[in-house]
């Protein structure tokens, strides 16, 4: 699914997400899956799942990633955080290879806009066997300015 956010700004304001830990090597995740199972899991059967529910990546260390889960309301046992702010946000189409040069347009984005850069958060949209399968593969970055 292609995020309609590309090339828009967006404002959020105390959004709601669940926050978990994704352990990875040089930034490829090792355990994805199985954080993301345990989460939409808790989230599902707490009724709390988005019609079309956004996860966020803070690729914030080679070793790990903080993973955002959106929800519609607070889960109980669950380390909930939330997001406020100016976002600006593109698409990518392509192999997870391309990161580096997709990470320097965006930043050239952000300065065309005439914005200061705070933080990228990252929106894989598909996972690497359904890119396969569906033969595209779209990656939003969001920016906090």
């Amino acid at each position: 699914m292609i995020p309609p956010w590309d090339g828009k700004e967006l404002q959020w304001q105390d959004k709601r997400f669940v926050k978990d830990r994704v352990t990875s090597f040089l930034h490829v995740p090792l355990n994805f899956g199985a954080v993301m199972k345990r989460n939409v899991g808790r989230i599902e059967a707490a009724g709390a799942r988005p019609e079309h529910m956004v996860i966020l990546a803070d690729e914030n260390s080679l070793w790990g990633a903080d993973v955002y889960l959106e929800v519609t309301k607070e889960i109980p046992g669950a380390n909930m955080a939330s997001l406020s702010g100016t976002f600006l946000c593109k698409v990518f189409e392509g192999p997870y290879r391309n990161m580096r040069k997709w990470i320097e347009e965006m930043k050239q984005f952000v300065q065309s806009q005439g914005r200061n850069l705070q933080r990228l958060y990252f929106y894989y949209t598909t996972c690497p066997n359904c890119a396969r399968k569906h033969g595209k593969n779209y990656v939003a970055i969001l920016a906090q300015v």
